[in-house]
Order: structure tokens, then C-alpha cells, then sequence
């Protein structure tokens, strides 16, 4: 099977422990020759067609990584020692310039598979090779692509979804 960016779909893998470990068992199975890689969680189903296209566009035109990203619009407080009750306001952080990454992320093979020797942790793939010294590119994320994390997710990416298939983008 291919899928639409002529990519092979012939392989599952066991996942690791952790995100890192599974991207990880997955990068072992890609072909030497695949130029670029892409990261996706499953946690965001409404990534489209596009968003996909979007960042292996930018990593073909250069880049060691790229993600999709979402300017941050809510206020941002630090609250260093968090419990079930709460926690103390230490400072309210400077929205500005911050973003929320989202996957897909794509990758230069080279670049991902040198961020990851040594076994590192991340959040995701796109910190790992921006540690590594790498080129990350951020591109315009999507609202669809909202990570489910909670039932009330669910709820959102639902209505997101709806809405796409409304306007006729599913």
C-alpha cells in the first residue's frame, strides 16, 4: 500500500516505553533512502491532508524540522508548586511570541535519527533535534488538529470535525 505522498504502508511497530522509545523502534524500520520522516500522534485526528504537506514542504526546502503551531492566546501564570488544591501565582509569563506546536512534525531522516542517538527524552521530536543544534521551522498549525487528552476533547475535536465535513474539507 502507498499512501498519498507515495510513502509505504507495510509495517507496525511495537511502540517503546515512552513517546521518544517509540519513535524510536519506528525510525529503525524506515529505509535508508527516505529523505524525510514524519511524527504523528494519534492523540490529533483531525490533522489534515494539508497540515501534512504543509511541513514536508518545509522540510524539503531546508529545514532539519518542521511543525505546525498555533499562537498561545491565554494568559500564561507560572505556578511552580502545583497540588490538588492549587497552587501560588509566582508570575504571569509573556505571551508573546510563544506558541503551541502540534504534529505532525516532519524531519529530515539524518537530522531525526541524530537527535535520538544517546536515547534523549522529549515532549516531542522537533525539541530533540532543535537540542541537537538542527533547524526547526514552525508552519501555520490547525485548529482540527486539537490534541485529545480529555473526554472533553472529544467534544472539540468532534465539532471540529463537523465542521470541516460541512465545508466540505473531509
Amino acid at each position: 500500500m502507498v499512501d498519498q505522498f507515495g510513502a509505504g504502508l507495510d509495517a507496525v511497530v511495537a511502540g517503546g516505553e515512552t513517546r521518544s522509545g517509540s519513535v524510536r523502534a519506528g525510525l529503525e524500520t524506515v529505509p535508508e533512502d527516505v529523505d524525510v520522516v514524519v511524527c504523528h500522534d494519534a492523540a490529533r485526528p483531525g490533522a489534515s491532508a494539508g497540515l501534512f504537506a504543509g511541513v514536508i514542504a518545509a522540510v524539503r526546502d531546508g529545514a532539519d524540522a518542521a511543525a505546525p503551531a498555533l499562537p498561545v492566546s491565554d494568559t500564561l501564570k507560572r505556578v511552580p508548586e502545583w497540588d490538588d488544591s492549587g497552587g501560588v501565582v509566582a508570575e504571569t509569563v509573556d505571551r508573546s511570541g510563544l506558541f503551541a506546536v502540534q504534529t505532525p512534525q516532519a524531519f529530515r531522516r539524518e537530522a531525526l535519527v541524530a537527535a535520538h542517538a544517546g536515547e534523549p527524552e522529549a515532549t516531542d521530536d522537533a525539541a530533540l533535534v532543535e537540542a541537537a543544534g538542527g533547524t526547526v521551522v514552525a508552519v501555520p498549525g490547525e485548529a482540527a488538529a486539537h490534541k485529545v487528552t480529555t473526554t472533553a476533547d472529544l467534544v472539540i475535536v468532534e465539532s471540529l470535525l463537523r465542521g470541516r465535513a460541512r465545508d466540505g474539507g473531509l
